[in-house]
């Protein structure tokens, strides 16, 4: 049962999207839209080549931020203004996740490569506000995206998280390498489980799992 493996865990960590939603919801679909729109518009390419190059830049960068931070000089705060510009209507309410957060014991943060703001909005439409000591976004990172050690060095020195005593969850394993190195509990959520070395557990129904370790 997994529940032995989180008796010592006084923090979580849990990112956003398609983690604390699922992805069915297509939330995300709507900010790579923007995404590729922003895209053409600031380096004057037509749609195809920013899809590739939002793709692109995602998998060497960690985000198409990153990418068009290092490469293009893009100023962070209109692209994430902009991007997360959505409907969230698409978001229903989740009372049994909301629950399952609620009984966690000590800490619970968001840590997302999106924006605070925008996080803030997400966790109000999953009916999930209030219920976090933190929402840390990428511009708290100084913009500096997971999985990078030093992005995630920054929000856990800001937060004072022990590592040794926390859990992340995430839908992105790339982004669960970092945490597993600093002794944390991983936790892949997605509908697909993935063999690795530095993922220990896998869920598909994250209000399910959370369920497992209150027994």
């Amino acid at each position: 049962m997994p529940a032995e493996f989180f008796h010592n865990t006084r923090a979580w960590v849990f990112d956003l999207d398609n983690t604390l939603y699922p992805p069915e919801m297509r939330l995300f679909d709507q900010i790579e839209t923007r995404m590729v729109a922003y895209v053409m518009a600031a380096l004057h390419v037509d749609q195809a080549e920013a899809n590739r190059l939002r793709k692109l830049y995602w998998a060497e960068y960690g985000t198409t931020l990153a990418g068009l931070m290092a490469l293009h000089d893009i100023d962070p705060e209109p692209y994430l203004i902009d991007v997360h510009d959505i409907d969230f209507t698409v978001l229903s309410p989740d009372p049994d996740l909301r629950d399952r957060i609620a009984a966690l014991p000590g800490r619970r943060i968001v840590y997302t490569n999106g924006s605070a703001p925008y996080a803030a909005r997400v966790l109000e439409a999953r009916g999930l506000s209030g219920l976090f000591d933190a929402i840390y976004g990428v511009e708290h990172a100084d913009y500096r995206p997971k999985p990078e050690a030093a992005a995630f060095a920054r929000i856990f020195a800001r937060d004072g998280l022990d590592p040794s005593g926390a859990a992340m969850f995430e839908d992105d394993p790339r982004n669960l390498s970092v945490p597993h190195d600093l002794g944390m509990r991983t936790v892949h959520v997605a509908p697909e489980r993935l063999e690795a070395a530095h993922i220990h557990h896998h869920t598909d129904d994250l209000a399910g799992f959370l369920s497992q370790l209150l027994r």
